[in-house]
């Protein structure tokens, strides 16, 4: 179970790519659609080879009753991602209203952005709205290569020396503890990005001594270590074995299974759905940022919304929620 999402329908109204693998899509939304904050986020529904799932994505700024997201191409996904780029004008889709877990404070006189690769969906928003509002701020943008960072031009044309972009095709890249140590000591930290930029930040955020209450990040669930493969669990206690396809998380399986499950962000990072790992053979791919690096060397739990095993098996506890 969890919270209950506000479902609607939508209508694609615009589907354009801005970069290299990542597309812009733009949906108009079924009724009044309530104002939502930089950081938000929207659920979709989407097709995949067996059935349906619920996919997030980071919401852009929009036109009003308009939601939009910018969607990265990803070769070897879930299948989220293959249906959303399917998607053409005038398609109906259902989404939610959108929800926000990764909300600008609004307190500090400075805020760090950082982003990496299409983790600038969130930090785009709330650069553009901590402009509006006369608000001192820089954004650091890291990407592979500057062919596949969306927003790039728009922002260096708009934020001129308050975003500093580095690609690492042209040698660029983010020297993220002097980033850190530039930073006044009552401004805040917000980054979005795979899941070793997000480490190698908190590591030095860390090592800088700055209070982990001004810092706030956000990863996609997508970024492991491994490619998605198949695996398959045992659930200790139901006498019950099952399969995870590359095509879905850890927690659809097991929902798929008829495993009851206490479960809310789907982004790693409330912790609810968290399992115990008995035993593995598998190599296992933490995706979320719940978990310590500590216990995620331990090998004793991982969030079922977006971690899973690179192959193999493991033996599951579920505990309660059996």
């Amino acid at each position: 179970m969890r919270n209950k999402l506000e479902w609607r329908r939508g209508r694609v109204t615009r589907a354009e790519n801005i970069a290299d693998d990542v597309r812009l899509l733009e949906f108009a939304v079924d009724g009044t659609l309530p104002r939502f904050d930089p950081g938000s986020h929207s659920n979709f529904t989407v097709s995949l080879g067996e059935g349906q799932a619920v996919r997030t994505y980071s919401c852009l700024p929009a036109p009003g009753g308009h939601i939009s997201v910018a969607v990265k191409h990803h070769e070897h996904s879930r299948g989220g991602s293959h249906f959303m780029w399917s998607l053409e004008a005038g398609t109906a889709i259902e989404l939610s209203v959108p929800e926000n877990r990764f909300e600008l404070s609004w307190r500090a006189p400075y805020y760090l952005l950082m982003a990496g690769g299409i983790g600038i969906t969130p930090i785009y928003g709330m650069a553009l709205a901590l402009q509006r509002r006369g608000i001192d701020f820089r954004l650091v943008y890291g990407g592979r290569s500057r062919s596949v960072m969306a927003f790039a031009d728009a922002l260096e044309a708009g934020l001129g020396d308050r975003v500093a972009v580095h690609a690492g095709d042209a040698g660029g890249r983010i020297d993220v503890a002097a980033e850190i140590a530039a930073l006044p000591e009552n401004g805040e930290l917000y980054v979005c990005g795979p899941i070793d930029m997000l480490n190698a930040v908190k590591a030095a955020w860390a090592a800088a001594g700055r209070p982990m209450g001004r810092l706030r990040y956000e990863v996609f669930g997508d970024s492991g270590l491994f490619a998605e493969g198949p695996f398959s669990v045992e659930v200790q206690g139901l006498g019950r074995s099952v399969t995870v396809r590359p095509d879905q998380t850890l927690l659809e399986a097991l929902l798929g299974a008829g495993v009851d499950m206490i479960y809310d962000c789907q982004r790693g990072e409330c912790g609810l759905c968290a399992v115990d790992i008995i035993e593995h053979d598998g190599p296992i791919d933490h995706r979320d940022v719940f978990f310590s690096a500590e216990e995620k060397h331990e090998g004793t739990r991982m969030c079922a919304c977006v971690s899973r095993l690179a192959s193999g098996k493991a033996v599951i506890d579920v505990g309660y929620r059996a």
